[in-house]
């Protein structure tokens, strides 16, 4: 029994305009032709019909399916094989988008309840970007001290973040001061600024040990989102994220990298 290309669209699910790409490409030509010229599909047609379907549905491009066809028994296990490896591999990659997702959530329902004029009241420059959060949310996923950190951050009042940001807009203004007048990073003026910071997340947000400090000061140095957390755009210099990252360093250095 032999069918036509309409109706093997209709069994397929697919387009005639799909059928005939196959047919050219080689990769599916039916058997038969009618007498006036169309084609005609037979029962072998339409089991290979059903592989090729099966491969595009695990997303095997057509060559890759052209191959496979060709030479099953040598070809189709391995194909299979590297397949299931890439779809375990995006599955893995979608359920770390989805935890994304649902940390920009939490950010998102936690974060502090302010209309935009007082948000601009409270924090003036200082953004918070919701795409760094979700990375960070990501790279930080096993750290408590994120944890931690993101809670006391939802728990903090509007006078809590006026006092929080004010003690801040100090700290930067002598940080810059120092900068500006070339301390040099790994000095003690610049170590005892690093130490302050390390005191003012310790007391507003989580317990900071050395290390902890150090991930957060590579971030500034690296992620200009990050940096504009701490140091608006208007206040900051070139050379002053990495000026900071080697002071943060040189004071955990003089800790002996012990816990505090």
């Amino acid at each position: 029994m032999t069918y036509t290309v309409g109706q093997v669209s209709g069994f397929a699910g697919i387009t005639v305009r799909t059928l005939h790409h196959y047919d050219r490409t080689g990769l599916l030509t039916p058997s038969e032709r009618s007498p006036a010229g169309y084609r005609l599909y037979s029962e072998a047609d339409l089991a290979r019909l059903q592989q090729i379907l099966f491969y595009r549905e695990l997303e095997f491009s057509l060559e890759e399916i052209q191959v496979i066809l060709e030479d099953p028994q040598a070809t189709a296990v391995d194909q299979l094989r590297a397949r299931h490896k890439r779809l375990g591999e995006q599955i893995a990659k979608l359920q770390r988008l989805v935890e994304v997702a649902e940390r920009a959530m939490e950010v998102q329902e936690t974060g502090v309840a302010l209309t935009p004029h007082e948000r601009f009241d409270v924090f003036g420059e200082i953004t918070f970007d919701l795409s760094y959060a979700t990375e960070a949310a990501v790279k930080w996923h096993d750290s408590e001290g994120h944890r931690q950190a993101l809670a006391s951050a939802a728990a903090h009042g509007k006078e809590d973040w006026r006092r929080i940001m004010a003690e801040a807009a100090e700290w930067r203004a002598r940080v810059l001061a120092a900068f500006e007048a070339r301390q040099p990073a790994d000095g003690e003026r610049a170590m005892d600024l690093a130490e302050e910071h390390h005191a003012h997340l310790a007391r507003w947000f989580t317990p900071c040990p050395p290390a902890m400090h150090l991930r957060i000061a590579d971030d500034f140095a690296a992620d200009p989102r990050a940096f504009a957390l701490l140091v608006p755009p208007s206040e900051q210099r070139p050379g002053l994220a990495e000026w900071l990252r080697t002071a943060v360093r040189a004071n955990a250095e003089r800790a002996g990298g012990e816990e505090r």
